[in-house]
C-alpha cells in the first residue's frame, strides 16, 4: 500500500510539472531534478544500509529470545533484507545516473533529454516508493517480534 500510495503521489508530481515541451526545459528541469536527486539518493542509500545492518540485529535478538518464533517473523526479515537490497541498488544507480554531465552531451538529440527526465523522475520516484514499503514492513515485523517477546495479551 505504502508503495502504491507514493507511486501515486509522484504521478501526481508528474502531472503536476506539465509536459516537457523541448530540450531547453528538459534539461533545466533535469539539472533541478540531479541536485535533490542527489541528495535524496545519498540518504536512501544510507537508510537501506543501515535497515539491512539492523537486521542482522534483530535475527540475533530473535535467536536469543527465550520466545520462539514462528516462519513469519523470518520470511519478513528476508523480506526486508530483499527491499533494502533492491532499494539500496536502485538509490546506487540513481546516484550514478544524476552524476552524468547531462548538459555537456551536444551531438544528442534534443528528445534525448525529455526522455531522460521521464527516466530519472520515474527511477526516483521508485526508488522512495521502494523505501516507503521497506519502512512499514519493518514496522508490521518489529510489532511482530514486539508481540512475541512481550509477555500478556494487552498490546
Amino acid at each position: 500500500m505504502a508503495f502504491l500510495f507514493i507511486c501515486g503521489l509522484g504521478f501526481g508530481a508528474r502531472q503536476a510539472i506539465g509536459t516537457v515541451y523541448g530540450g531547453a526545459d528538459a534539461a533545466q528541469l533535469l539539472e533541478a531534478l540531479s541536485r535533490a536527486g542527489l541528495y535524496l539518493g545519498s540518504a536512501v542509500a544510507t537508510a537501506s544500509a543501515t535497515t539491512l545492518a539492523l537486521m542482522l540485529t534483530l535475527v540475533g535478538m530473535i535467536r536469543r529470545a527465550e520466545t520462539e518464533f514462528d516462519t513469519e517473523a523470518y520470511t519478513r526479515v528476508i523480506l526486508i533484507a530483499r527491499m533494502s537490497t533492491i532499494t539500496l541498488m536502485s538509490s546506487l544507480i540513481m546516484l550514478l545516473a544524476f552524476v552524468f554531465p547531462v548538459g555537456e552531451f551536444d551531438a544528442l538529440p534534443t528528445d534525448w533529454y525529455g526522455l531522460l527526465y521521464e527516466g530519472l523522475f520515474a527511477a526516483t520516484v521508485l526508488t522512495v516508493a521502494l523505501l516507503a514499503a521497506t519502512v512499514l514492513v519493518v514496522y508490521m515485523t518489529l510489532e511482530h517480534v514486539i508481540r512475541g517477546v512481550t509477555p500478556g495479551d494487552n498490546l
